[in-house]
């Protein structure tokens, strides 16, 4: 298990992140500067500096010479949900204090097909957890997941915790850290699952992310097909120029 610890920046970016999504910062106004945020966390203005740059390049703030720190509004279009290219959180996290829950759809243990393995740099005869779940914020159902994960590489797995965040239970309680991801996102016309759960018409899109995500040790851990209501996500591409 991993047991790095996270720079105080980089949870200091992950506080101010979590502020900004749930409107603890006027979107109109600039955010308190670099001082004022330092002596809050109590840091040195270098690592509030550092903190602020992450947001930065996620497109989530921006800077105005000589007027201050912005919140960049598109975060907040329709009322959406912003995920940045570059998330590899649950959505129990990305959401912050807005209420999450979960249907459990399926899940069993079974071996993988081929394509599965390969995704996963498992064998065929390894076995892996599939689970289909629903989820609602709110009490609205936002996305449908279809996940597969190596059951001897995360451990434990319980229908109690399919009902809250696994995210969480990998992090905190088996100890992984959480590093990357490849994603890709396409669009589809709904399927039986789709109109049946998320409430699609026949005309209807879905925006389908399917998408590795790897552990701090480089294991690849889920491999999953999350499909999206297009009218409460908007997916954000940073491109950075050096």
């Amino acid at each position: 298990m991993s047991t790095k610890k996270k720079p105080k920046y980089e949870k200091i970016a992950d506080e101010l992140r979590e502020r900004i999504l749930n409107g603890g910062y006027d979107v109109e106004e600039a955010m308190p500067d670099e001082i004022q945020l330092g002596q809050e966390f109590e840091v040195s203005r270098m690592t509030m500096k550092r903190a602020l740059e992450i947001l930065v390049l996620e497109g989530i703030i921006y800077r105005q010479r000589g007027q201050g720190t912005f919140i960049l509004p598109s975060n907040f279009s329709q009322g959406r949900i912003n995920v940045l290219n570059k998330e590899s959180q649950g959505l129990t996290k990305l959401l912050g204090e807005r209420a999450v829950k979960s249907e459990v759809l399926q899940f069993e243990v079974r071996f993988p097909e081929a394509e599965v393995a390969r995704h996963l740099m498992i064998e065929k005869t390894d076995p892996v957890y599939e689970i289909r779940r629903v989820r609602y914020v709110e009490e609205e159902p936002y996305v449908i997941e279809h996940t597969f994960m190596p059951s001897s590489l995360i451990t434990g797995l319980t229908k109690e915790i399919l009902d809250s965040s696994i995210y969480r239970y990998i992090q905190e309680e088996l100890g992984y850290t959480i590093t990357s991801s490849h994603k890709m996102i396409r669009a589809d016309k709904p399927n039986q699952w789709d109109r049946e759960y998320l409430g699609n018409e026949e005309t209807d899109p879905v925006i389908e992310v399917e998408q590795v995500v790897f552990l701090g040790n480089g294991k690849p851990f889920e491999y999953s097909f999350s499909r999206h209501r297009y009218d409460k996500f908007v997916f954000t591409s940073v491109h950075i120029g050096r």
